[in-house]
């Protein structure tokens, strides 16, 4: 069995897969809470609280599975993410593998994401008959799209040229008052209201501009509120939520239409935490069913970091970092999806 751990910002996670990637256990504590009294993550505070999370969780899980004696490797995340949180998870990690034995694989973050929507699979089924897989990657920190080919190498084809579109939601729901982290409750705040009242932009609409940019929707929205006399905010405030979340949606969804038409691709993903979006699940999956592509959207509950997609992803790649006798193994901040790591 493989340990899964994963603490690349707020989320303190462990899981058990088998070695088929069959989800065994998930224990996850959250610090959701904690960073919105400050609208946003505090570095120093989620470190603090990985160090109170993971003995706490791992005993838990000690209590369901006999850990020592049925894991035989450690998957644990080791970047793209914030410096002192990954590595308390690769201590933690480094720590039970000397303990244990057994060896401990450093795997990309952003790779984990990509992959997760294969969780939904009957682990026997893998990724045949799934490639080549063109996989949206929308989360806080990240915009991308990119591909799986047939080998199985990710390849990036579009990403964010300034705000990632997660990040964007939150700010925006800032903008209207909504505490963070606002992309969720701006979704709710939307619904019933009228998404083409507010003629916010959509950054590179041309099909041959494959990338994203949002800086400029939060600008515009700044400034729409700006104009707007008070009582008019309240007035037409589900149709600012519906048609600044319009926008986002539009811009992911119209350049995930122009990939497909760069490649037969036989499965279309969806990631990260912005995948819990419902209108943007329902976008995508309108254009894959117009145009027979199965559509593979992660789900609701692994949208968001956790550990179960790390384990998974160092079964896929079959690549990670381990050296028994001097543990070599250390976190690099500044990881890509197509970079596997290497120490």
């Amino acid at each position: 069995m493989i340990l899964g751990i994963e603490s690349s910002c707020d989320e303190s996670a462990l899981a058990l897969l088998s070695d088929e990637g069959a989800i065994l256990g998930e224990w996850v504590q959250s610090q959701i809470l904690k960073h919105a009294e400050y609208g946003g993550v505090v570095p120093d505070l989620a470190v603090g609280q990985h160090l109170q999370n993971f003995t706490p969780l791992l005993e838990i899980a000690k209590g369901e599975f006999d850990l020592r004696g049925c894991v035989n490797q450690i998957a644990v995340t080791c970047g793209p993410g914030l410096v002192g949180c990954l590595a308390m998870g690769i201590s933690v990690a480094k720590s039970l593998g000397l303990l244990w034995g057994i060896p401990v694989y450093g795997v990309n973050h952003l790779r984990g994401h990509a992959y997760s929507p294969f969780l939904n699979f009957d682990p026997a089924r893998k990724l045949d008959g799934l490639l080549p897989h063109l996989g949206l990657l929308v989360s806080g920190g990240n915009t991308l799209l990119f591909e799986i080919t047939t080998s199985q190498k990710i390849e990036v084809l579009a990403k964010t040229m300034d705000d990632a579109a997660g990040e964007c939601l939150d700010k925006g729901g800032k903008l209207l008052g909504i505490p963070y982290p606002g992309g969720a409750e701006l979704e709710q705040e939307g619904k019933g209201g009228d998404e083409n009242a507010f003629p916010f932009p959509r950054a590179f609409p041309e099909k041959d501009e494959m990338r994203f940019s949002f800086s400029g929707l939060k600008t515009s929205l700044l400034y729409t509120l700006k104009k707007m006399e008070e009582s008019d905010v309240r007035k037409y405030y589900k149709d600012l939520c519906a048609s600044y979340q319009a926008a986002v949606v539009d811009q992911l969804t119209r350049k995930t239409e122009h990939a497909i038409a760069l490649n037969d691709y036989r499965s279309v993903g969806l990631s990260g935490g912005v995948a819990n979006n419902q209108s943007l699940r329902d976008g995508i999956a309108e254009i894959c069913k117009a145009q027979g592509i199965e559509f593979l959207p992660v789900a609701k509950k692994h949208t968001g970091d956790n550990a179960a997609m790390i384990a998974f992803a160092s079964l896929v790649d079959s690549k990670g970092v381990w050296n028994n006798a001097e543990q070599k193994l250390t976190f690099n901040p500044s990881l890509k999806l197509d970079d596997v790591p290497s120490f």
